[in-house]
């Protein structure tokens, strides 16, 4: 939806970055003109979180993450643009601008939720038909009560090519709105078919209540076994979690993480509400982020085979960013969570939960169990592999335990164990500071972009118009002395923050930070705030522009000409008629 520009400087007016990020992180340390806290969005123990009252703006100096006071409320808050812009706008009294045009994002987002929730009515309504016949012979099977299929909205999907399709149409939704939503896809002829057909179906259900995408389970011996709904306007699945809805209510004051879907609806039935399981992916840090809001505990719950423990390893990485206290329950005697529930009951579980092992404690055992600790060679190579995880924990007094553990294990002495730990933490730092000269020493490689999706091609050229876009934001007025177009930009991220700046300044808007800022996408939003946080030379404005403006020229020059500047210059200049 294009909200006015007039709305958006208003929004951002009267929502301080100060305030609004005040309610979500402590500010109190002081540095200049900006207010420092710890990141809510890495872990960190030393403030690396600027927020600029002047600017109008945050970022962080640790994981690199910035913007404006509406990118803050997107991350933060896990919502789309539009979503986060109705928070503000609630926050400060104010009315999002009605636009009857139905094209509209707003608009559009609102239809697909409607969609979903008509087609999860849909899905629920027919366990009463005799084709909900195949789940409630697989619920049963699962010892899944009907209680649980109302709590938590499952369905099913008819074995027919387009029988959701065809409902959802006469309710008088459209097949591009059907398309867009995921729930049907376009055949070769053109026509419509069902993207779920012969499954259970589990809704997935937002924190806010809305039914944002599906996930299926096929109900024969077909593939894939479990489909989810592709990304859409309303739903990505790396930024959600099933059964979150559910489980933000939990008084165990931890959420427990398993694989699929059917371990939540199990534990959930066994007592268990603070059960979640991301979909059809890996963790990612989305989500873990999403799930710190509601916890600063987790216990990860994998199938006990191979993939699970390599997942549980990989998600033990991602919590220990965010600052969650993790744990990992090893479950024997059974595959999954649901199994052992139904061979050994809830108390059993819940004894097995209260010995969850930390993770440190997890990773060494899974170390163990890869090697035969009676023959040195193995040995040797389990001290080596325990140290180097041993060396990357951030208290000595976990090096210390963990390191008699690891002794023990072996049959080696402690000291020799806290020797190689130590060895370990040299090579460590010594490693980083080799990389941080080169970084010193490579001048281009500090102005990159880290994300490489905005990376420059020329990065001469991109360091003017990183120089260029400063000045602008800093005093928009100097763009009617800026002959420069976005194609002239090597960069096209900069060439779009350029032309925003532009637009905004020609039509006489704001250009500030946070408005800016809120037209990019995460990373460029990110990259901008790095931009605008290098200083700028107050003595002559003026010139300083004048020297970017010439090398960006000059950049361009030389790249039509294979390199050779001077040549290009010559060759302009008789074209001027200025030449010999």
């Amino acid at each position: 939806m294009a909200l006015p520009d007039s709305f958006l400087d208003e929004l951002v007016a009267r929502n301080d970055i100060v305030d609004v990020v005040s309610d979500y992180v402590s500010l109190t340390k002081r540095s200049g003109n900006n207010l420092f806290g710890l990141c809510p969005f890495h872990s960190e123990k030393t403030p690396s979180f600027s927020v600029s009252s002047e600017k109008q703006i945050y970022h962080c100096f640790g994981c690199g993450k910035g913007g404006g006071v509406i990118n803050f409320i997107m991350e933060i808050e896990n919502l789309p643009f539009m979503d986060a812009v109705s928070f503000l706008a609630k926050r400060a009294g104010m009315q999002v601008p009605d636009n009857d045009t139905p094209e509209t994002v707003r608009n559009r987002r609102a239809r697909l939720l409607e969609l979903n929730r008509d087609a999860a009515k849909f899905f629920y309504s027919n366990f009463k038909k005799p084709w909900g016949q195949p789940a409630i012979e697989y619920l049963n099977k699962r010892q899944i009560s009907f209680e649980m299929v109302k709590r938590f909205g499952l369905g099913v999907a008819p074995n027919e090519w387009n029988s959701l399709t065809d409902e959802m149409l006469k309710k008088g939704y459209t097949q591009s709105e059907l398309v867009d939503g995921g729930l049907s896809k376009r055949g070769r002829n053109g026509g419509l078919y069902d993207t779920f057909r012969n499954r259970l179906i589990f809704p997935v259900i937002d924190v806010r209540g809305s039914v944002i995408g599906f996930s299926g389970r096929i109900l024969d011996d077909g593939e894939p076994k479990y489909l989810n709904s592709p990304d859409t306007p309303v739903f990505q699945k790396s930024r959600n979690l099933f059964g979150l809805n559910l489980a933000k209510r939990t008084k165990r004051g931890m959420l427990i993480l398993v694989e699929g879907n059917v371990d939540v609806v199990s534990l959930h039935q066994a007592g268990f509400d603070c059960a979640v399981a991301s979909l059809g992916t890996a963790l990612t840090p989305e989500q873990a982020r999403l799930m710190s809001r509601y916890t600063q505990n987790v216990v990860i719950c994998y199938d006990n085979d191979g993939a699970g423990q390599k997942a549980a390893q990989r998600a033990i990485g991602i919590f220990e960013k965010t600052g969650i206290t993790v744990k990992v329950l090893r479950i024997s005697d059974a595959k999954d969570p649901d199994e052992y529930i139904k061979k050994f009951g809830g108390e059993r579980f819940s004894l097995l939960l209260e010995k969850s092992e930390n993770h440190v404690e997890y990773r060494l055992l899974s170390l163990k169990s890869k090697y035969n600790l009676e023959n040195d060679d193995e040995r040797i190579e389990f001290l080596h592999e325990a140290t180097e995880m041993l060396a990357t924990l951030p208290s000595a007094i976990e090096r210390d335990i963990y390191g008699a553990k690891v002794a023990e294990y072996a049959g080696v002495s402690k000291e020799a164990v806290a020797l190689e730990v130590r060895r370990n933490i040299r090579k460590s730092i010594a490693t980083q500071k080799k990389k941080q000269e080169k970084r010193d020493m490579s001048p281009h490689l500090t102005v990159q972009p880290a994300d490489k999706s905005i990376r420059y091609e020329n990065v001469q050229s991109a360091v003017a118009e990183e120089g260029v876009i400063r000045i602008l934001m800093r005093d928009p007025e100097f763009v009617n002395q800026v002959s420069l177009s976005e194609e002239d930009f090597t960069s096209p991220f900069l060439g779009k923050v350029y032309g925003i700046i532009r637009q905004r300044f020609l039509e006489g808007d704001s250009v500030s930070s946070a408005v800016v800022t809120a037209q990019l996408k995460p990373e460029e939003a990110s990259q901008l705030t790095l931009i605008l946080q290098r200083p700028i030379s107050t003595s002559n404005v003026e010139r300083e522009l004048s020297d970017y403006i010439n090398r960006i020229n000059d950049e361009k020059l030389k790249a039509s000409s294979g390199g050779d500047l001077l040549a290009a210059r010559e060759r302009l200049l008789r074209k001027k008629g200025l030449g010999d």
